[in-house]
């Protein structure tokens, strides 16, 4: 449990400490594979876990911000990037624990800053996995002379694929392939284990260490799940490979180094650097083998967001990008209610009615979930501009739900009067509604902009607008009250119908307008 508990506190040290900026690195660096690999080797081996930067690629990918084929080359170079701690416990640093835990207790309680606190941390944890390591040592070195248990040890030599199975079981339980290669390497230094029984350990925890990227995966994209599978589909295949030269394999490992515990290590290390080099050169191939097995899902889904991944929660700026990309999916679907209520209107449309209605239920799923998302994110870890953000996409999520409201529970209901009762505006009626509707539906694109490009030009704009559309509004009310003086028939029986649809799309101008004034305010203080 102590070792578990080390690794756990170390990788959650670096990953406070810079989990954020790896994070961006990590997205802006997959732009060949060469890249990817070093980038996914560098980013593992500071944060010390393959299984935590493979749970970040399949979070960016269910949320949209990778593609499959750029997470290849980052996936290998992950598992390179996680050897690099089995390859530190075999220089006897446990023989420092004691004063690795003191070092990591000073940080903690003299740092000044978070980031100070949480190096500690990570120093604190590396100094407990040390201590951990240390027990053992001393635990396998008098049980060596135990005939059984030696028996037991030989016989994962033996029957290699076995001891591969028995593995992978106890690293998936572990959730890190470091963990269980501890254990083999401090089994090695105590001379209970030979580098024979040690090769099946080693493939085995390399397939284990997968589930946590399976676990993230359920529940998620068909797209995030490729990458969990990619991953463990890598280990799988490599351990494939290797199985039947494994003797061969084990003699070039034994060439490595004198040291039994080190010959571990590199095992590790070699298998991981030879499958990295065995499937760069095909990962076009190996990433349509991957959608060929998990294709898209055909038939309807549950409608729901897209980018709202609660991985990326940890890291606020990306937690605010995602939320204000599923905005702007609100912002599409309200767009396209408001353009196509004219037609309901125009052509008497029962069906288009029934479906904007429709829309306005996934506009509801979308808004809900947006808020909710974001009370994940601990404002205590927000800066007040990320604060900002975090405000107006509330708010402009908001405003858009409540436009998709009046255009099905006043507009659309309307309409259906309009339709049931067999009416018809006038022509000068129709042209004046649709004069009204084409200005609304121009301000509703300048808001969706000015949101986009956080644009405080745009918002003022869209400010200084309403104050037009009131007045426009007050003219076509006066224009259609002097046509029922003059007896128009049509403008008489539709009279009530018309003045509230003038009504309410001056009333979508106004919630359309709210979006606005936060923008102008952020940029003015």
């Amino acid at each position: 449990m102590l070792i578990l508990y080390g690794m756990r506190l170390a990788g959650d040290g670096l990953q406070k400490a810079s989990g954020a900026r790896l994070r961006s690195f990590l997205l802006t660096a997959t732009n060949n594979r060469i890249k990817g690999v070093t980038v996914g080797a560098v980013i593992t081996a500071l944060i010390q876990s393959s299984s935590a930067t493979t749970v970040m690629l399949v979070g960016f990918v269910g949320a949209g911000l990778l593609g499959l084929r750029e997470t290849m080359g980052i996936i290998l170079g992950a598992d390179i990037g996680t050897t690099i701690t089995v390859q530190i416990i075999t220089f006897r640093v446990y023989d420092y624990a004691l004063a690795v835990i003191g070092l990591g207790v000073i940080i903690i309680f003299l740092g000044r800053k978070s980031v100070g606190k949480e190096i500690g941390q990570a120093i604190l944890g590396f100094g407990f996995i040390f201590f951990a390591l240390k027990i053992l040592v001393d635990t396998f070195t008098p049980v060596t002379q135990n005939p059984l248990l030696k028996g037991a040890m030989l016989g994962l030599g033996k029957d290699p694929v076995a001891g591969i199975i028995v593995s992978a079981v106890i690293t998936a339980l572990l959730q890190s392939s470091a963990a269980t290669l501890g254990l083999a390497v401090s089994a090695a230094h105590s001379g209970l284990l030979s580098l024979d029984a040690a090769m099946p350990i080693v493939l085995g925890a390399n397939i284990g260490t997968c589930l946590s990227a399976i676990i993230s995966s359920m529940g998620a994209t068909v797209a995030a799940k490729r990458v969990a599978f990619a991953h463990i589909l890598f280990k799988i295949i490599g351990v494939i490979i290797v199985l039947p030269f494994l003797g061969v394999f084990t003699r070039f490992v034994g060439l490595s180094s004198p040291d039994l515990a080190r010959q571990v290590a590199n095992a590790h290390t070699l298998f991981n650097i030879a499958i990295t080099i065995i499937f760069l050169p095909f990962i076009g191939p190996f990433t349509r083998l991957v959608t060929f097995i998990l294709p898209e899902k055909k038939g309807a889904e549950r409608f729901g967001p897209k980018y709202l991944d609660p991985i990326v929660l940890s890291s606020p700026p990306l937690a605010l990008v995602q939320a204000s990309r599923e905005s702007l999916r609100i912002a599409d679907i309200v767009q396209d209610m408001l353009v196509k209520s004219l037609d309901v209107f125009e052509k008497n449309d029962m069906d288009l009615l029934e479906k904007i209605e429709e829309r306005d239920d996934e506009v509801d799923i979308l808004d809900k979930d947006i808020k909710l998302y974001l009370t994940k994110l601990v404002r205590e870890s927000l800066s007040e501009e990320q604060a900002k953000t975090e405000l107006e996409i509330i708010l402009f999520s908001d405003s858009m739900e409540n436009v998709g409201d009046v255009i099905d529970k006043n507009l659309m209901d309307m309409a259906r009067k309009k339709i049931k009762g067999g009416l018809s505006f006038s022509k000068e009626g129709m042209s004046e509604i649709r004069m009204l509707h084409q200005k609304v539906v121009e301000n509703l694109e300048l808001g969706i902009a000015a949101f986009a490009g956080s644009n405080a030009d745009l918002a003022q704009k869209l400010i200084n607008h309403k104050a037009k559309i009131s007045e426009m509004e007050r003219d076509l009310r006066q224009a259609h009250i002097t046509r029922l003086h003059k007896g128009l028939k049509e403008s008489i029986d539709t009279s009530s119908i018309h003045l509230d649809v003038l009504a309410n799309l001056k009333r979508i101008n106004s919630l359309i307008t709210n979006i606005a004034y936060p923008i102008v305010e952020s940029k003015k203080s």
